[in-house]
């Protein structure tokens, strides 16, 4: 096993997630040829999975509730 060590300073957070999201394309290139290849970083999972997602969203919205208040002066 080979070990790169990169120390990125000065980025901002939009450049260290596009830099991140490079790698891991790099990583899914190689992988076809045999390499495996290791991504630390924090937080690289929801960089990748926000990263690479198709616009389809997570988020579940809290339905708004009816004020129990309006209901009582009907």
């Amino acid at each position: 096993m080979k070990t790169i060590t990169l120390k990125v300073e000065g980025t901002s957070q939009s450049q260290w997630s596009t830099f991140v999201l490079e790698l891991n394309l790099m990583k899914k290139a190689w992988k076809s040829y045999g390499v495996t290849v290791e991504l630390k970083a924090p937080s690289i999972n929801k960089i990748i999975n926000l990263g690479t997602s198709n616009g389809e969203k997570s988020i579940n919205y809290k339905k708004k509730r009816r004020n129990h208040i309006i209901n009582i002066f009907r």
